[in-house]
């Protein structure tokens, strides 16, 4: 649990909703992994469809999407280039409109379908996920709140451990729904798999302690002792995520008094 976590965080989906279709995004990489799931949503015959993140400004990738249209709307679960690079290009061919930006809603419906708004910073500060319904298929998308292998980044100082704490725990809700991510192949159970993050999350937590309590005093050292298995390429990222524990334990110190020790400025 408190290793470096590569293997999907649930068991694999079988299959996709009847409405659900992935196009990949040609960007991998150690962040991407496969590369920027985009999703194309439609009940068959609804003679329209929603786009879940259009990816980044590659030409061939948001042209292919746009094939499958008619778009009525965008939704996009966060503002990281890999997700929404190519939205004003994709708005652009496809007329359609960018349906995260609407104010006031909670649930519409579009497509044959019912999407209703989960709001679940921690990743970023505006990481959103979607719940959405057609006929008896339900599923959540989740963004880069849930990935289909590994873990997240808390991108810190934009994401916050309290909040990304908090937005799992919401995720648990839905016991037997599919996760379906924003990279990385789809999960049969949002619920396992938010709890698999939690449960790591806290594991985590106890290293930053330990590593503080034997005298780590830079996000720096506390990424050398304990990431120390993750590949140093991956380090850079890994200190966001050590800001963002560091900022929850200070938190949680000046709550319940002094205690676990401090970190100094690199």
């Amino acid at each position: 649990m408190t290793g470096h976590v590569t293997a999907p965080a649930a068991a694999l989906a079988d299959q996709l909703p009847s409405w659900a279709t992935l196009v990949r995004a040609p960007n991998p990489g150690p962040m991407t992994l496969d590369g920027t799931n985009t999703w194309v949503l439609g009940v068959p015959g609804a003679g329209e469809v929603v786009v879940v993140d259009p990816g980044p400004l590659d030409e061939g990738h948001l042209a292919a999407v746009a094939a499958r249209g008619p778009v009525a709307g965008v939704l996009v679960t966060h503002g990281h280039p890999d997700h929404t690079e190519g939205l004003d290009r994709f708005l652009e061919l496809t007329g359609a409109e960018p349906l995260i930006f609407r104010c006031g809603w909670s649930t519409i419906e579009l497509a044959g379908l019912r999407i209703r708004l989960l709001i679940t910073p921690g990743h970023t500060a505006d990481s959103l996920c979607f719940v959405v319904e057609g006929g008896d298929e339900r599923a959540v998308f989740t963004g880069d709140t849930i990935l289909g292998r590994g873990t997240t980044v808390v991108a810190y100082p934009d994401g916050d451990l309290g909040d990304y704490l908090a937005s799992l725990a919401t995720l648990t809700e839905f016991s037997g729904v599919p996760a379906l991510p924003g990279h990385g192949p789809p999960l049969a159970d949002c619920a396992a798999a938010a709890r698999f993050y939690l449960a790591h999350r806290q594991a985590r937590l106890d290293q930053v302690r330990t590593a503080l309590g034997q005298g780590a005093r830079t996000a720096a050292e506390v990424v050398a002792m304990v990431y120390a298995d993750v590949d140093r390429s991956l380090w850079s990222a890994a200190e966001w995520s050590v800001r963002a524990q560091l900022a929850y334990l200070d938190q949680e110190n000046r709550e319940s008094g002094p205690g676990a020790g401090g970190l100094e400025n690199p």
